[in-house]
């Protein structure tokens, strides 16, 4: 965002205006469990406040009301006043969606968000963040493991080995004989069965459908 963020191995005085503009969706959530699902989705307005009122969570009703719309986005405003403890894995991501949202972020980062679920509760948190992402014209980027995930879900696909970028190209290119080629015998463990493809019919002519 033209915010230089680091020089010379050390933070610049400007990074916490660029960390207003990122928001960050963690593997393992990192939500305060003792705290209501409402005030973690308020903790994505700290960056506008100033320190008195966000150290004693004084929340205007303006910014309560935005929190419940994020949640009511994601599908959990029934849990608002839960704590967060109390929600399945899936639901506590979609919190942190919800989070980022209420941030204002113009980019999320989103390390392994899906790797603690189960499939059904990955595939509603990608569907989530996804939508997000097209909804509110935020640039999403998501560091996956499973591959079937990101060629489904993402129209560019960047693939890393030992540090390196191997590709940055179209979801599109990548297939098990690609994945062989550059990750040789390691490769197994990212050939996963598509949980993604419908049949087509017949006599119905192949067609296809990205989502970025």
């Amino acid at each position: 965002f033209g915010v230089k963020v680091q020089e010379g191995g050390k933070l610049s005085s400007e990074v916490r205006s660029a960390r207003r503009h990122i928001g960050l969706v963690f593997q393992q959530f990192a939500l305060s469990g003792r705290l209501s699902v409402l005030t973690n989705v308020l903790v994505g307005a700290l960056g506008r406040m100033n320190a008195l009122r966000g150290t004693l969570g004084l929340f205007n009703a303006d910014e309560r009301r935005t929190a419940y719309a994020a949640l009511a986005e994601v599908g959990i405003a029934q849990h608002a006043a839960k704590r967060a403890r109390e929600l399945s894995g899936g639901q506590q991501q979609r919190v942190a969606i919800a989070r980022a949202l209420v941030q204002g972020a113009k980019l999320v980062l989103a390390d392994e968000p899906i790797a603690s679920l189960d499939p059904k509760s990955a595939k509603r948190v990608m569907d989530t963040l996804v939508t997000m992402s097209r909804d509110h014209g935020i640039a999403l980027v998501v560091s996956l493991h499973q591959v079937d995930y990101a060629t489904a879900y993402f129209d560019r696909v960047v693939a890393m080995n030992a540090g390196k970028v191997v590709f940055d190209g179209p979801a599109s290119q990548i297939n098990a004989a690609f994945l062989t080629e550059l990750y040789g015998a390691s490769a197994e463990e990212l050939i996963l069965p598509s949980q993604f493809a419908v049949p087509a019919p017949a006599d119905a002519a192949p067609s296809t459908q990205t989502v970025s």
